[in-house]
């Protein structure tokens, strides 16, 4: 009976660790993963996919977490040059996902102030919804490979970014 324990406990675990799934209200996020950042950057982007699975739309309005400011942001290309804004939130409508992948929206971590993320780390944050509340995640500390392979990117291949002043010039965010 101990070894069939063992082996179910080997056969669930690779499971429960790929779902890195989240859910408040009707919302469910999937998989939150940074991107590992070289050790003079300044900030941090952060992705993953947001679900909603009831009959209203809600907002992802604020992220919190330990650094100096955390911010919610978009890309538009104009010219062939992708440029970097704060937005005020991302509406979830009801039956639909939205997912923060690079190039794309994504969460902005401001002031690693010499400290990188690295692959296996983690970064916790707390995203807030105008609805359905606040939920504690943690996001995965990845390579840009790993994030793109999970959630695909966005108009970024081959773009020069601007992010405006006051951030570091780092391809796909």
């Amino acid at each position: 009976m101990l070894r069939f324990m063992a082996v179910l406990a080997a056969v669930a675990m690779p499971s429960l660790v790929a779902a890195h799934e989240y859910k408040v209200g009707d919302l469910v996020i999937d998989h939150p993963a940074a991107k590992t950042t070289p050790a003079s950057a300044m900030t941090g982007a952060g992705y993953l996919t947001i679900t909603n699975n009831g009959d209203a739309a809600d907002t992802l309005i604020a992220v919190e977490a330990d650094f100096p400011r955390v911010e919610i942001h978009d890309v538009k290309v104009e010219n062939d040059v992708a440029t970097m804004f704060q937005i005020e939130g991302a509406e979830i409508a009801p039956g639909e996902s939205v997912t923060f992948a690079p190039g794309g929206k994504h969460i902005m971590f401001m002031g690693l102030d010499g400290d990188p993320f690295e692959k296996g780390e983690t970064v916790n944050a707390t995203l807030v919804f105008e609805t359905a509340g606040s939920i504690e995640v943690v996001f995965d500390v990845e390579t840009l490979e790993e994030i793109v392979e999970r959630v695909g990117s966005g108009h970024m291949d081959g773009m020069k970014m601007d992010h405006g002043e006051g951030h570091d010039d780092h391809r796909n965010h």
